[in-house]
């Protein structure tokens, strides 16, 4: 944590921006809570901390970062310092320019296995990537700036946190993928596994119905009735 935040602060002081951090605890029993209650408390003027009662979760604890979020613009990453902060600056840069309303990391070098992560998570993109119609390279990328409207109006639960751009794609968004620097893990171990994957998979067709029918429900609960 405490790297962390010394990498986020010197990025961001650097922005000469007003800007908020948000350590979102998910339900941790490491000691981490303590150590960002005392960043908060350390720095009141823009460190804010959002304690979860238990570990419901990465998607979950978006959402709570979304929840509490202030700024026009909300930039989403993991704490394991494997997403780079200082790509931030380029993210934004990006939205302002270009008039992005999302702008999503692409870990073109990824630093993980090949076999256990990498050749799944590429196998994976795809397959969302056709279903959905959003062609990303990347949806396990955490590292993305939202438009604040954006990413207040979309319900996370289930895994959905991988499939916000399609999910954003259906409020007419406009969206860019930027390759951003994939570090080597320096600590704790990856919770994702196999069994995540049938999570994926059942939230994937979530998200495709919800892009189909989310605004004419009645066309396929309708058409099952009369059949």
């Amino acid at each position: 944590i405490a790297p962390l935040h010394d990498e986020l602060t010197g990025v961001l002081d650097g922005l000469h921006l007003r800007y908020e951090i948000i350590y979102v605890d998910d339900g941790s029993r490491d000691g981490s809570a303590q150590r960002i209650i005392a960043l908060a408390e350390a720095h009141p003027e823009t460190v804010r901390v959002v304690l979860l009662r238990r570990n419901f979760g990465q998607t979950a604890a978006i959402q709570a970062g979304i929840d509490h979020a202030h700024g026009a613009i909300i930039a989403l990453m993991d704490a394991d310092l494997q997403n780079d902060p200082r790509d931030i600056p380029m993210m934004l840069e990006q939205m302002e320019r270009e008039g992005y309303d999302l702008v999503s990391g692409w870990r073109k070098n990824r630093k993980d296995r090949a076999l256990s992560r990498k050749l799944p998570s590429r196998v994976a993109n795809r397959i969302i990537s056709i279903v959905t119609g959003v062609h990303l390279h990347d949806y396990g990328c955490t590292l993305k700036a939202y438009d604040s409207e954006v990413a207040k109006n979309v319900d996370l639960y289930g895994e959905l946190h991988r499939f916000i751009p399609a999910v954003a794609s259906w409020m007419g968004v406009n969206i860019a993928e930027v390759p951003v620097n994939d570090r080597e893990r320096r600590f704790g171990q990856s919770k994702y596994g196999i069994g995540r994957t049938f999570k994926v998979v059942l939230d994937l067709l979530t998200v495709s119905f919800f892009l189909s029918y989310g605004t004419r429900p009645s066309h396929i609960f309708g058409g099952i009735g009369i059949l």
